[in-house]
């Protein structure tokens, strides 16, 4: 891994970009795509011990596949939610459990949904040597194989066959014993949170109220935005973090339903703000996913929330809607002023962080040399970045002649200076109207 982060000398040891970013009033060449979520769940089926990848696409044609339900299932109401704006989600099972099984053939993954399979066997009709060997999840056929004995059979996406089983007419035998294992622990958390660390996302959610879990989501995050480099931010219910990084939602759901807790409304927002563009803002965004929403809150509470560093959804006429779209950070700073509890701002910030380090440690580390040719050309290659953002609104006023490129107080570090002034939405009208 590349070293990355921020800096206070010129002392780093790893190869990597290292980039501050301070309120400057006070103190490939394109940008990288948006719409990458990181989110660990409880599932009953799906890939265990490792983060698996998903997009938008995978989701609506394959869901029953990756989470054992059809995409109309109540039970993929949240994933609904979250794919309604994320267009990849880096997904991570936190539960264990026990795998289903029967004489013929055991579960693919883990969980209770391989309780629904069932094996049937019947003799083939053209040849009665042979047996059809049926997988069915509920009453769906999702499998069927021509063999003449369980060692021919392969493994399909639900089952993986016992080779050595004794074939025999069934008119449906079910799988047992699968189960989703203990309660999650702290400990799980912390596995999916390693593992997550050679992926680059921009949103990563924390699915839990549990004091000590969101802790060490927020402890995560600080470490791999000031230490590590790797810029994005962390959506947490109801934590005064006080920091750019995380986001922390205050609104729950009144759905009665088990299998969604209050802090759900964290589906739709993690995928809104993944995939929010970096020219743009979530304030006053309408809610259009499927769980009811507490917006029971008074003007008073609501301004109350927006001090405290909280996001909060509220009801205008008929729809529920963002009512500022801001970060936990409440503290400020002369290195960071209040513009840094603006998402939009910080969206800005995180892809520059993001993109010019990738364009500095994929063309310039061992390549270029660190000299004035080697320094134009970085000049230039953030330039035409920055000249990018410009254009699509991003940010404003830039003047290149600010962006200084020097060496560094070692022979192969380079120092770039470079000013930018992010743009935000409009989100407060004053106006005086003059009555002749």
């Amino acid at each position: 891994m590349l070293g990355g982060g921020t800096f206070t000398t010129q002392n780093k040891v790893i190869p990597g970009a290292y980039i501050n970013f301070v309120s400057a009033a006070n103190a490939s060449l394109s940008y990288s795509d948006r719409g990458f979520v990181a989110f660990p769940l409880v599932l009953d089926w799906g890939t265990d011990g490792e983060v698996f990848t998903v997009t938008q696409g995978e989701f609506l044609t394959n869901s029953q596949k990756l989470f054992g339900y059809a995409y109309t299932s109540d039970k993929l109401k949240g994933l609904r939610d979250l794919f309604q704006h994320a267009q990849t989600c880096y997904f991570y099972k936190l539960n264990g459990g026990v795998k289903a099984s029967n004489a013929f053939v055991t579960a693919k993954y883990k969980g209770v949904r391989g309780n629904s399979l069932k094996t049937v066997i019947a003799v083939n009709a053209d040849d009665n040597d042979k047996f059809d060997v049926s997988t069915y999840l509920d009453t769906a056929l999702v499998d069927s194989q021509t063999v003449a004995a369980a060692s021919e059979l392969v493994a399909n996406d639900y089952v993986e066959p016992v080779k050595t089983a004794e074939l025999a007419v069934t008119a449906g035998t079910p799988l047992t014993g699968g189960t989703n294992g203990e309660a999650v622990t702290g400990t799980d958390y912390q596995n999916f949170l390693t593992k997550l660390e050679s992926y680059s996302f921009n949103i990563l959610a924390c699915p839990s109220d549990a004091a000590e879990v969101i802790a060490l989501f927020v402890a995560f995050t600080k470490r791999m935005r000031n230490e590590v480099g790797v810029k994005f931010q962390t959506i947490v219910y109801r934590m005064a973090a006080d920091d750019e990084g995380v986001i922390n939602l205050k609104n729950a759901i009144t759905d009665n339903n088990v299998d969604f807790p209050v802090y759900s409304l964290m589906y739709w927002l993690a995928g809104r703000e993944a995939a929010c563009e970096v020219n743009k803002d979530l304030t006053n965004k309408a809610y259009n996913g499927e769980f009811k929403v507490d917006t029971n809150y008074s003007q008073q509470a609501l301004a109350q929330g927006i001090g405290a560093g909280e996001l909060l959804f509220h009801k205008v006429g008929d729809s529920i809607r963002v009512l500022n779209d801001i970060n936990s950070l409440i503290s400020f700073t002369e290195e960071k002023s209040k513009d840094f509890s603006n998402n939009q701002v910080i969206r800005v910030l995180d892809q520059v962080g993001n993109d010019i380090a990738a364009i500095f440690n994929t063309k310039y580390i061992g390549n270029i040399q660190n000299n004035s040719a080697g320094q134009s050309l970085l000049w230039n290659d953030v330039i035409s970045y920055m000249d990018a953002l410009s254009q699509i609104g991003a940010i404003e006023e830039f003047i290149k002649d600010e962006v200084i490129v020097l060496q560094g107080t070692a022979k192969d570090s380079v120092v770039v200076t470079c000013p930018v002034t992010p743009v935000a939405a409009m989100k407060k009208l004053y106006m005086e109207v003059a009555v002749n």
